[in-house]
């Protein structure tokens, strides 16, 4: 188990200078860890890094095809 003070969260370069609505994310052993950036102390969700992966793909042909 990774403790707290061991996980570096990131936002997307693309959500905008505020950073008052974002979701951030961070990479662990297990997978990929992701939470809401307004309520941090909140519980998180944990996905695989495969439905990480699936997930980033996606957003990535949807801002493709909306060009």
């Amino acid at each position: 188990m990774v403790t707290s003070a061991e996980v570096h969260w990131f936002k997307s370069s693309y959500s905008g200078g505020s950073g008052t609505e974002c979701v951030e994310a961070a990479f662990v052993p297990s997978g990929v860890l992701v939470r809401d950036s307004k309520r941090p102390g909140h519980p998180h969700l944990s996905v695989s890094t495969e439905a990480w992966t699936g997930f980033v793909a996606g957003a990535h042909r949807t801002q493709l095809a909306h060009r």
